[in-house]
């Protein structure tokens, strides 16, 4: 079979066929061929402008950054998180730094778009947020938080770093009513090393006690952690303290007054180290009965019956060696102006427990001054066969007296 001639063709079909022949030649096919195997190959006009993915085509935009509160806010509200957004990217990284030298820690979602700190920002704080994308963007905003109109503190029972004895609760009073008492108790943390269970009660909406179920083991190391800072306790009503403070409890003095005997009866630690002969309170005037705790001691203060609505039946100016046990006014403390014959034979006080003691408080010999050597704030005293019926348990630190059950059932957490 003969070839077809091909001189007659156009010149610019002759060039073209020659071009072919050339890449041919080379080695070189187009990439149509390539990807067919077959067919005339694509003109480049043909081919697609970009073979860029979508999220190559979304790194490629600059990432946008945006934080709430906003800018330059400068009574941005302090009950709600902080949260950074980012759109065509994500973040890399976020830091909220406050200029009282506190951070806020944060989470990102799955997507990492939004960061949200994980507790609300202090009030009248200026914070300043830094956010970086992982495209390079970073943008550095401020803002400040509102004051709160109206605040409160809870002041605590026993004193930081002290030492006290093993009937000793943790107890607080609050400057304003709580209304929120979950709120307030959830802000607060009693620990204690060894650990035991501690547990709240409510006496009132200003005073939540704290305690475990049977007195402190000998020892134990207390850390009370108040968190209450922009926590509302009550509409409107805000609280400011954010700090830890420790107590230690020491040795275990426990002392039992018994008025049928009229005798008291001193164990440290498990072990008899005193006996003394007592004076409560007469057939009038009787003592309470019950668990009560120490909660304040004087070497010598003055009693007055008028501030115990008892009139004008007595006022004693120097009453030595006295430790308070109910906020009501009993108190076990020194007697130097009754006789010697009265201690361990006859009640005849206005509702104390009275032990011999010396004009003065200086002298180390009579009983009154021993027994307030040998105690200490926390100290364990119980009265029984008084008479009276037992105190109430918020009368002073006196919540051993209601059951454990009576006592969680205090609790608003």
């Amino acid at each position: 079979m003969g070839v077809p001639h091909i001189s007659n063709r156009s010149g610019r079909e002759r060039e073209r066929w020659s071009r072919r022949g050339v890449l041919t030649a080379l080695g070189v096919v187009p990439a149509a061929v390539v990807l067919t195997g077959c067919g005339d190959s694509a003109d480049a006009s043909d081919a697609p402008e970009s073979s860029a993915t979508p999220s190559a085509r979304a790194a490629a935009k600059k990432a946008a950054i945006a934080v709430t509160p906003a800018d330059g806010t400068t009574r941005a509200d302090f009950a709600s998180p902080v949260q950074v957004t980012v759109t065509d990217g994500t973040l890399a990284s976020v830091k909220v730094a406050g200029n009282d030298g506190s951070t806020l820690a944060g989470t990102l979602n799955e997507a990492k778009t939004r960061w949200t700190s994980t507790r609300n920002p202090y009030s009248g704080t200026k914070y300043t947020v830094t956010a970086t994308a992982r495209t390079g963007t970073a943008r550095t905003t401020t803002f400040t938080t509102r004051s709160p109109g109206e605040t409160f503190v809870g002041y605590f029972t026993p004193e930081a770093n002290s030492t006290s004895g093993v009937g000793m609760p943790v107890s607080i009073n609050f400057t304003h009513a709580v209304s929120d008492r979950a709120a307030v108790q959830k802000a607060i943390t009693v620990t204690a090393e060894p650990a035991v269970e501690i547990v709240g009660h409510w006496f009132s909406d200003t005073r939540l006690d704290f305690r475990p179920e049977t007195y402190w083991a000998p020892g134990t190391k207390i850390t009370l952690g108040l968190r209450l800072k922009d926590v509302q306790g009550a509409d409107g009503v805000y609280g400011v303290q954010s700090k830890d403070v420790t107590f230690h409890i020491g040795r275990e003095q426990i002392s039992t007054v018994d008025l049928a005997t009229k005798e008291m009866t001193v164990r440290r630690d498990g072990s008899t180290i005193a006996t003394y002969p007592v004076s409560g309170g007469d057939s009038d005037h009787t003592t309470w009965s019950g668990i009560m705790v120490i909660s304040e001691r004087f070497k010598q203060t003055r009693m007055e019956s008028s501030t115990v609505g008892l009139g004008d039946e007595y006022d004693i100016s120097d009453v030595p060696h006295a430790q308070r046990l109910t906020t009501s006014g009993t108190f076990v403390h020194g007697n130097y102006w009754a006789a010697d014959s009265v201690f361990g034979h006859q009640n005849t006080s206005h509702g104390c427990v009275g032990l011999h003691d010396a004009k003065g408080a200086n002298d180390p010999s009579v009983d009154g001054y021993k027994f307030y050597k040998s105690s200490m704030l926390g100290d364990v005293v119980i009265v029984k066969n008084s008479g009276e019926r037992t105190v109430e348990p918020s009368n002073g630190l006196n919540g051993w007296n209601l059951s454990w059950a009576d006592w969680k059932a205090g609790s608003a957490v």
